[in-house]
């Protein structure tokens, strides 16, 4: 089955057994438990990939993130309404796959691919991470995953997501997958909030929110080559651009107050 169809068709049973309740408070996945969850997930993946040698911790690339990191998480905790603190905490993987995700309770997981191969600025590392860190923020996953019957196909998709690198970075990078749905896709508004959110999480921390429309132009001629893993779950197109262009006046006035 054509992978993305296959996603759709994931989503959509998700929202069909979800109804007025998400399938994570169904089962109880309180925020506190994912995030617990999630913590768990991210340090067994952080302890593999090291063993494996895919943990980066001293390169350019990842004290560019790391420093894009430190000057956005003070502004993300301002932002969080979810009723638990996050433990911030980052891993970059030595990966040449397009990926970053933001798992609950900012565990941020970014791939040195997606800033290499893009040839990413600061402020479009930036982009990437607020928006994903909006998703975090606002309890996007809660949508995304819960009851124990999904589990095996988040961890399915989570597999595919990982693609050719599993063995490279090791089996618990695509089993976080499996505990907060990393790989499964967002819904359209979704996107849309982590756009806005992520737009206003930049420019707060002093990066020219624009960049957030270079990096999804970048993107967007990377799904003209043929995609990545990222944007099986990150839809990029022209409509994407042109919302994200009517909350740039809103963003850049935080921005300049800061100039």
């Amino acid at each position: 089955m054509n992978k993305k169809l296959f996603l759709s068709l994931c989503a959509a049973s998700v929202m069909t057994i979800s109804g007025c309740a998400t399938v994570a408070d169904m089962a109880g996945a309180d925020t506190a438990t994912l995030n617990t969850q999630s913590a768990q997930g991210f340090n067994k993946m952080v302890q593999e990939a090291r063993g494996k040698g895919a943990l980066d911790t001293s390169s350019s690339t990842y004290n560019r993130i790391n420093a894009v990191f430190n000057r956005l998480k003070p502004y993300a905790n301002q932002m969080n309404q979810t009723g638990q603190p996050f433990s911030w905490q980052l891993a970059v993987l030595k990966s040449d796959s397009i990926n970053a995700y933001v798992a609950p309770g900012g565990k941020v997981v970014f791939y040195t691919g997606i800033v290499n191969k893009l040839n990413l600025t600061d402020a479009e590392i930036a982009a990437v991470m607020g928006h994903e860190m909006t998703h975090a923020l606002e309890e996007h996953a809660k949508s995304k995953i819960g009851a124990q019957a999904l589990t095996d196909l988040a961890l399915g998709i989570g597999l595919s997501y990982a693609g050719n690198n599993v063995g490279q970075l090791g089996t618990a990078a695509a089993q976080l997958g499996s505990q907060v749905g990393v790989g499964l896709p967002y819904s359209r508004s979704l996107e849309s909030r982590a756009d806005q959110g992520g737009l206003m999480l930049m420019a707060r921390a002093g990066y020219n929110p624009n960049a957030a429309i270079t990096l999804w132009e970048k993107m967007n001629k990377l799904e003209g080559g043929g995609g990545s893993s990222f944007l099986s779950t990150h839809p990029s197109n022209s409509q994407r651009i042109g919302e994200m262009r009517k909350n740039l006046p809103a963003a850049m006035a935080v921005y300049n107050t800061r100039k």
